[in-house]
């Protein structure tokens, strides 16, 4: 056998999608975590079905109801449906959350892998702007993108692109370095695949363990992030369905009229410990060990 052939004969290394899910099933806090986030994703996008009410309909003669058959939760100060604003505010919350954490997940994730994968300058040099990116508190990082570009959803996602890029970078990038030495990458560049084609091919698909941990961890980070910048008057604009927003717009009637303020804080805080859930019970069950070699 000639050497081309004996290096094309080297077998690529199976993809993790199948160990993933079997490790998901057997683990009891990963499942519980993603049936919370399933129950939180559902309602979200039944809420239109879900309540005959919209977010924003003020009516001043139903204001500050208590729970009654019309308004399950009861009502705000302008009378506007408590379920239906925190059904929809899910909605918001799920939306910009997921996309931008996708975003940062992909951008940190092609960023690891050129880095690794190049070495020498072009690594030393992206580590050294990550490590001064991430020597910023997120949430003052958050604020200044705020503060500079204004508010909205776009520049909301935009934000947590910035902050939680290099955290995502460095936790790929050494799992990423754990990958590039094995056999199968090695017989790749033999044959002459480009760059790409060895990351997207031979080395995503065998960190995609640790892409999904890191993607979990990072999404219940950003829902309370956000949250808590439309708390301070930095995140979504009224009169937009937000829980952060909601609970600051209620929070002085607490002591008398605590339902404005307690139906979404408890939808965030479950929503924020099913993503803990599954993070944590896709660590252990997938990553902990391995995650533990990659990064000492």
């Amino acid at each position: 056998m000639t050497p081309t052939a004996a290096i094309a004969a080297i077998p690529k290394a199976p993809g993790s999608l199948g160990r993933i899910a079997r490790s998901i099933r057997k683990s009891r806090m990963a499942s519980l975590g993603f049936a919370l986030v399933t129950v939180h994703l559902l309602l979200a996008f039944l809420a239109p079905a879900l309540t005959p009410y919209e977010p924003t309909a003020n009516d001043a003669l139903a204001a500050l109801q208590n729970p009654n058959e019309a308004h399950l939760l009861g009502t705000d100060t302008l009378g506007r449906d408590l379920l239906t604003r925190t059904l929809f505010g899910g909605q918001y919350a799920l939306a910009i959350s997921f996309s931008s954490t996708v975003l940062a997940v992909v951008l940190g994730s092609l960023i690891a892998g050129v880095a690794a994968y190049r070495g020498g300058l072009v690594d030393d040099l992206i580590t050294r702007v990550l490590d001064s990116v991430l020597a910023v508190p997120a949430l003052l990082s958050m604020l200044v993108v705020v503060t500079v570009f204004g508010t909205g959803p776009w520049v909301i996602i935009l934000a947590v692109v910035v902050v939680y890029t290099g955290g995502v970078t460095r936790i790929v990038r050494a799992a990423v370095m754990d990958v590039l030495p094995k056999d199968y990458v090695t017989a790749a560049k033999a044959r002459g695949e480009g760059m790409f084609s060895i990351l997207f091919r031979e080395v995503f698909p065998n960190v995609l363990d640790i892409i999904l941990v890191e993607f979990a961890m990072r999404a219940s980070w950003v829902v309370l992030l956000i949250s808590s910048l439309s708390f301070l008057g930095f995140g979504a604009n009224p009169p937009t369905p937000d829980w952060g927003l909601m609970v600051a717009e209620n929070r002085n009637l607490m002591a008398v009229f605590p339902w404005a303020t307690l139906a979404p804080i408890i939808a965030l805080a479950t929503l924020i410990v099913g993503l803990n859930l599954a993070a944590d019970g896709l660590a252990k069950s997938l990553g902990v060990d391995r995650m533990k070699e990659v990064l000492g």
